[in-house]
């Protein structure tokens, strides 16, 4: 997928004109991109159309109309654009109790490199994690990661041919599994595979 430039953003003001809309399509198009696995942990998969939702936020939030500080977002936020041969995703532990998040993120420690994806016919792939920066510290791990997942060629052919996708973690602590992900995310995560 191609990266996004500022010719691809709205300016604040359009952004403040088609936000409804445009946020009603990303909802609409994000129910297809996330995978629960097990009681509090989901992937949310990125794609050009999710991120570039995240960046006119982030413009709108932080009232950001400079070139150069626009640029510092396309920066931070491009990678997280699959590549045609990956899947990247931000994957959130998700506990509302604030006590019950910092216990169970305590006893995590390790989860984000224990998450994996498989093609069927193919060994598990699991994430290269938190590229931007270290997310755990020696108490918790946190509750938000950004994970890649590198595909080889003959996974990619097979996951367009139509063999199942799988997700699933593998921390001793936290051991669930997706087998195989619904067809609309399968549909979804090939049209990431260019």
């Amino acid at each position: 997928m191609d990266k996004l430039t500022r010719n691809d953003l709205y300016s604040l003001e359009q952004y403040a004109e088609v936000r409804p809309e445009f946020r009603a399509q990303i909802i609409a198009h994000k129910k297809d991109r996330h995978v629960r696995v097990g009681p509090v942990a989901t992937l949310y998969f990125e794609d050009r159309r999710t991120i570039q939702y995240q960046i006119q936020e982030m413009l709108r939030i932080e009232r950001i109309f400079e070139a150069e500080a626009i640029e510092e977002e396309l920066e931070a936020y491009n990678p997280l654009i699959p590549e045609g041969s990956n899947w990247k995703a931000t994957f959130m532990i998700e506990e509302p109790d604030v006590d019950r998040r910092h216990r169970l993120l305590a006893g995590l420690i390790g989860i984000e490199d224990r998450v994996w994806v498989s093609v069927e016919g193919y060994e598990p792939v699991y994430a290269i994690a938190d590229e931007d920066l270290e997310r755990n510290t020696e108490e918790k791990t946190s509750a938000v990661h950004f994970l890649r997942f590198e595909l080889t060629l003959p996974m990619v052919e097979a996951a367009r041919n139509g063999a199942a996708i799988n997700v699933g973690i593998d921390h001793e602590n936290y051991s669930h599994r997706v087998e195989p992900v619904d067809d609309n995310i399968h549909k979804s995560l090939i049209a990431d595979l260019d």
